[in-house]
């Protein structure tokens, strides 16, 4: 799983850049569908969007928000099947919010 983050600096860069940054994300997007390595993704709300659920001694508990405050949040995710992680990684390394933010590159449990 590739995730993406963003902070305010990089969003305001997306923004003010939105058609290369965009023409990047989708000829890499469109890459990746022919080579049959993408398996899906989808943007995400920002934290603002967020609520954090915690269950203590069978109470639930809902709040608004993202559990942690940072500087730094899960934009975004992509799924991709790769031969190695270093692929993942050359990927998320072309990843327009590499350069922005931030991309983490995390395998995804089998439990096939």
């Amino acid at each position: 799983m590739l995730m993406i983050y963003a902070n305010p600096e990089s969003q305001q860069a997306v923004a003010d850049h939105g058609d290369a940054v965009m023409a990047e994300v989708d000829a890499l997007m469109k890459e990746l569908g022919a080579s049959g390595e993408l398996v899906g993704g989808q943007a995400l709300e920002g934290p603002g969007a967020a609520r954090t659920v915690k269950v203590r001694g069978g109470v639930p508990a809902v709040t608004d928000g993202p559990f942690l405050e940072a500087k730094e949040f899960l934009a975004g995710y992509l799924i991709v099947e790769c031969a190695s992680v270093e692929r993942a990684t050359e990927i998320a390394a072309r990843w327009p919010d590499a350069r922005l933010c931030a991309m983490e590159v995390r395998p995804i449990i089998d439990e096939v």
